[in-house]
């Protein structure tokens, strides 16, 4: 966080004052990979995020974004000492990549992770999870208690007011893993990106919470890490809705006060 001079403007007076900001800066991503006597390094996206667990972030990405599948194919992360903002993924030598993704251009910012890609096509990664077992079902009182969870535990919300949380809770309403950035889809990787290195994968049994509104990609993201039931304080969009119902996930919208609405999947909750 920055501090910044504020002057703030009322109907009949002008204050100043020191405000907390939230941090933005560009992560390059870059993968070194290929046999030991044929290393080859390669960038393979730029992020505008908030700086801090950015391992995790870079290998939420490649997750996500089907590039890696396991974290045995993970041998070590650097960040070089002058370059805070690139941080280097090692992978071993016997991890097979998909050269054309790598070729893909990726550029993202922290309010749509969607926006550099060059079509929808080419965001749809494969699924490897089965979100149809085990059953899985809910009560719908149990989510009401997760946005004051959340909130509580979102420090740099509460201290800038700008930036976005992605949280992951059991089914019985325990906050396990939390992850905040300016970008919304950067927070969800850091947090997928988590589960990955601790092999907790596929998050099946488990809710899944972000601030804001739900895109598309968020709903792919959460799909790749085998999560089924999605929610969020604000509403989804259209695309969000399709991939979601095409996936049978629940998805969950306007969670807050008490109330929510359940635009997919809605058979998981029980009254």
């Amino acid at each position: 966080m920055l501090q910044s001079l504020v002057h703030k403007f009322t109907s009949n007076q002008v204050t100043t004052f020191e405000d907390y900001l939230a941090v933005e800066e560009p992560l390059e991503i870059q993968l070194r990979f290929g046999a030991p006597d044929n290393r080859q390094r390669k960038s393979i996206a730029v992020t505008m995020r908030t700086p801090g667990n950015d391992a995790q972030l870079a290998i939420g990405f490649l997750f996500t974004e089907g590039i890696i599948s396991h974290p045995n194919q993970i041998v070590n992360t650097h960040i070089p000492n002058d370059e805070s903002n690139h941080i280097i993924i090692d992978l071993h030598p016997d991890t097979e990549l998909n050269i054309n993704q790598l070729h893909r251009h990726f550029y993202t910012t922290s309010s749509c992770g969607v926006c550099g890609k060059s079509s929808i096509e080419a965001i749809h990664t494969n699924i490897t999870f089965d979100l149809a077992s085990p059953p899985l079902h809910l009560k719908s009182t149990l989510l009401h208690t997760l946005p004051h969870t959340l909130r509580n535990a979102q420090t740099s919300f509460a201290q800038t007011g700008g930036i976005h949380a992605a949280g992951l809770f059991d089914v019985n309403g325990n906050l396990q893993i939390i992850h905040e950035d300016i970008g919304r889809h950067n927070a969800l990787d850091k947090l997928v990106g988590t589960a990955f290195q601790q092999e907790l994968l596929p998050l099946n049994k488990h809710i899944l919470l972000v601030s804001g509104r739900t895109s598309f990609e968020l709903v792919q993201k959460a799909l790749m890490a085998g999560i089924r039931v999605i929610a969020a304080v604000g509403s989804p969009s259209s695309l969000a809705v399709q991939l979601a119902e095409e996936y049978d996930m629940t998805l969950i919208g306007f969670l807050r006060n008490e109330r929510f609405n359940v635009y997919t999947g809605a058979y998981r909750l029980l009254s």
